[in-house]
């Protein structure tokens, strides 16, 4: 009966976080239709369009039919504002829980999930990445609560792939502010009404992060494609495609990094993943520090230290995966890192340069920690308490009792 009750209440806070973030979603998409002239449609229009918001920002495929061309065009770039929402209130209803509650969770979110499915507008292309990203998120949280290695390399990869998209957002702030005027115009050219104006910052604001990713996923290597099979690149740069008028993709570079002063400015991205995860790993290793009562060996912190980098590829992977996408067909057909490259490379850096740095911490962090053989030795020379109260009077007493007896 009990478990019964548990199960209803983790189905329950999965509605619940599906329906909050549903809500959350819906609000701005309301405000914009009451202010907008051009809202000839009724409120329902608007929660339709709320909804497909709402699962593009889960991870799925969309399909917009209402093109000037007349060709369906399929949206699959997530907006990583969008996907934040969801995934924060699904780490919040998992976090801590065991599989069989994850699951309870699971549930009761893809009800919901399935009812705005319903609700939405757009023929839904790619529906089973939705469960896949509620089943991902949710084990994720589950895990990176726990103790053990699993859990030390999973909250050290999750850290480190924050640090590296913070150094990617900072990459690509900075680019944006240089090419600043071009961003600005053609932002004034896009519209000159305030509910567009709005609106339009709305989409930059919720794109804010995709950009943080691709300028994380351009510090490591990999680079990202802005559609007809080009390359943008610290390496090489290659080819010259149509963009669309957008602000925040007036942050993208003319040409490969020469100068080294460049090259300084983009290393802090592999930088970021590496030191951060390294630290968590060996903060794992060694929790109280000059002491080896709790510490792990050297071959346990390789391990976790080698756990935590394939742990940050997959993450650097999902996010980048998440990050790129269609944005119709054609040349737009591609847009965003290739998540397959920026795992790999993620991993590289992380397992290359993460493993060797850790372990020289864990020894930092043991530096004031006696061996346990200078141990053993230091507590066999120890005094007995008796002795140490006599304060050397009894050695002196059996010395002058033993004198001249031959001993």
């Amino acid at each position: 009966m009990a478990e019964h009750s548990f199960r209803n209440r983790w189905w329950l806070e999965g509605a619940l976080a599906a329906a909050l973030g549903l809500g959350i979603v819906t609000v701005p998409v309301l405000m914009l239709w009451t202010i907008s002239p051009y809202s000839g449609t009724g409120p329902g229009a608007a929660l339709r369009t709320a909804a497909d918001l709402w699962l593009l920002g889960h991870g799925v495929e969309l399909l917009r039919t209402d093109t000037l061309s007349g060709v369906p065009a399929p949206v699959g770039l997530t907006p990583l504002l969008l996907a934040a929402l969801p995934a924060a209130l699904l780490c919040r209803a998992a976090k801590g829980t065991g599989p069989a509650a994850a699951l309870s969770i699971l549930g009761g979110y893809l009800v919901v999930a399935a009812g705005a499915a319903a609700v939405g507008t757009a023929p839904l292309v790619s529906v089973g990445r939705l469960p896949l990203f509620v089943g991902a998120v949710t084990l994720v949280a589950a895990l990176a609560a726990g103790d053990g290695r699993v859990g030390a390399a999973g909250r050290a990869a999750l850290a480190g792939a924050v640090a590296c998209c913070g150094v990617g957002a900072l990459l690509a702030a900075g680019a944006l502010l240089i090419h600043a005027g071009v961003a600005q115009e053609v932002f004034a050219a896009l519209t000159d009404e305030w509910s567009g104006r709005i609106g339009l910052l709305l989409v930059v604001g919720t794109l804010a992060p995709n950009a943080a990713v691709w300028a994380a996923s351009y510090g490591l290597g990999p680079g990202f494609t802005l559609g007809a099979d080009s390359l943008v690149g610290p390496l090489v740069v290659r080819g010259e495609p149509a963009l669309p008028d957008f602000p925040l993709l007036a942050m993208a570079p003319g040409g490969p990094l020469e100068a080294p002063w460049a090259w300084a400015l983009v290393a802090p991205v592999p930088a970021a993943v590496v030191l951060v995860v390294a630290w968590f790993v060996a903060h794992a290793a060694v929790p109280v520090r000059d002491s080896r009562a709790m510490a792990d060996g050297w071959w346990a912190t390789a391990g976790t230290a080698l756990l935590a980098a394939l742990c940050a590829g997959l993450a650097m992977g999902g996010l980048a995966a998440l990050a790129g996408g269609p944005l119709g067909t054609a040349a737009m057909a591609e847009f965003g890192p290739d998540p397959y490259l920026v795992a790999g490379a993620t991993v590289a850096w992380t397992a290359a340069l993460a493993t060797p740095l850790a372990l020289t911490l864990r020894a930092w962090r043991l530096r004031g920690a006696r061996r346990p053989r200078e141990q053993r030795i230091l507590e066999e020379l120890r005094l007995t308490p008796a002795h140490r109260s006599t304060g050397g009077a009894g050695w002196a007493a059996d010395s002058r009792r033993t004198r001249g007896t031959g001993w």
